[in-house]
């Protein structure tokens, strides 16, 4: 449904998208990550038509069949990343008002936003200003609004930034019962267990695709292992520097260490122990990688 063919975009000096060939087939949740600056928000631009190309071009084209869109819907709905919708507006008219620029009969918007409100659980706040609306109920309301149009092809710029857990779960809930109706769902995430949730996911860095699988590809090819430690004291910072080690993070009471060759990594974590005073109390065991593992040391990768 969407395909990018060499996709640049640059900004004086800066790219921002550096040819970039993106494919979203009809029916999918295709996820977006990457760090900051990565060039996520230009390509979504880009393929919603906000920002023109300076070079390549994108294709949108028809969902396939089984995955048509609605009667009078369109072909594309967008939800920046950022709240843009009326704080001094109800909810309901900042749907009215959304669902007029695109020319939709007042009783066809009442009739949509019922059924969309419901779905969200916004149907009960349809009168309360969006200003007194919570972080959550407001992506909710912006997902509405873009959802007033019945689209084939939905495409959400990090909705769920700065959303407290429980209602990033429930607009999850909401996305999963858009896509088993059709629905093609192009979304950018920072959270690596929403991009879990999706069937393909593509990694960007400066600019570029630097790779795109499904979540458990990724994981299966995972060039590292990786492995949970414990020791007997609490220095985040303990295991800093060793070149045996490929990354090392501290959570709580526990290192996550990725690691090239198990035993050479053991030793030399070990040494670091003795040589730190703290004796040989170090329990370890290797566990399965997470898509933040491959997320960190593809973008460890591409820094170096």
């Amino acid at each position: 449904m969407i395909k990018t063919e060499d996709l640049g975009k640059s900004f004086g000096p800066v790219i921002a998208v550096n040819e970039v060939n993106l494919h979203v087939p009809a029916g999918d949740i295709y996820g977006l990550v990457g760090p900051d600056g990565a060039g996520k928000t230009t390509l979504m631009r880009m393929i919603c038509g906000l920002i023109v190309p300076d070079r390549g071009r994108v294709l949108l084209t028809a969902p396939a069949a089984g995955h048509e869109k609605r009667s009078g819907g369109s072909m594309l709905g967008y939800m920046p990343q950022r709240f843009g919708l009326y704080g001094d507006l109800t909810v309901m008219e900042n749907i009215n008002f959304f669902g007029a620029l695109y020319k939709i009969n007042r009783s066809t918007i009442k009739e949509r936003a019922e059924e969309i409100l419901e779905m969200t659980g916004l149907l009960p706040f349809k009168d309360r200003l969006a200003d007194n609306l919570s972080g959550g109920m407001k992506q909710k309301l912006a997902l509405t609004c873009a959802l007033v149009t019945r689209p084939g092809l939905l495409v959400l710029d990090e909705p769920t930034y700065g959303v407290d857990p429980g209602s990033r779960k429930e607009f999850w809930r909401v996305l999963y019962g858009l896509n088993r109706k059709g629905m093609t769902i192009l979304v950018s995430t920072p959270y690596m267990d929403e991009a879990e949730l999706c069937a393909k996911v593509a990694f960007m860095d400066r600019g570029r695709v630097v790779a795109a699988d499904s979540p458990a590809r990724l994981k299966s090819s995972f060039p590292y292992r990786v492995l949970e430690v414990r020791v007997d004291v609490r220095q985040p910072e303990l295991f800093n520097g060793l070149p045996q080690l490929v990354d090392v993070s501290y959570y709580g009471d526990k290192y996550r260490v990725v690691v090239e060759d198990v035993q050479t990594a053991r030793q030399a974590m070990e040494q670091r122990l003795e040589a730190s005073g703290l004796g040989s109390g170090l329990c370890w065991s290797e566990v399965n990688p997470t898509m933040e593992d491959v997320f960190i040391v593809l973008a460890e990768k591409e820094v170096v």
